[in-house]
């Protein structure tokens, strides 16, 4: 077909030529492959950081548990409850948890304007990314906190005092 194409355009006008004949999909594909290609990367570099602080958070916080180990010792054996440790723990994760979203929102609000012009089929406000991304950063932080936590209040008291 784009054979005879040209033959009628050189038949009506014979000075202009005709080239790049391709479906109109495709010249539409083509045209938009860039956007794609750079929303792509950006999604790419999106999950990479956001795999990096779930993998930053999770052993901070685990590791903070793990460091108060004597600590726990010493609350069981004064009589602390074993829930009132791990409730402890948790509520402390969650609270640094919750300070730093709040700061990385008001980071990424204050960047809004920049990406929103690099992204494509994408409103750069997206309150759904938005929520997930804080329901993951807050399940991790609950793990983190609660399983040291109640590995260290199952421990013996006197187990945990002898460590270290």
């Amino acid at each position: 077909m784009a054979e005879a194409v040209r033959r009628r355009v050189h038949e009506l006008e014979p000075a202009r030529s005709v080239y790049g004949v391709m479906p109109l999909d495709q010249h539409l594909d083509d045209a938009s492959a860039e956007n794609r290609l750079r929303t792509t990367l950006l999604s790419l570099f999106a999950a990479s950081a956001l795999l990096l602080a779930c993998i930053g958070l999770y052993g901070t916080l685990s590791y903070l548990g793990r460091v108060r180990q004597r600590e726990v010792g010493v609350r069981l054996a004064l009589g602390a409850l074993r829930h009132q440790i791990v409730t402890g723990f948790l509520l402390q994760g969650l609270r640094v948890t919750v300070i730093g979203s709040i700061a990385g929102l008001i980071l990424s609000l204050s960047g809004n304007r920049l990406i929103g012009t690099m992204l494509y089929g994408v409103r750069a406000l997206d309150p759904e990314t938005y929520g997930g991304v804080l329901l993951l950063i807050l399940a991790v932080a609950t793990g983190a906190s609660l399983i040291p936590a109640w590995r260290s209040a199952q421990a013996e008291p006197t187990q945990a005092l002898r460590q270290q």
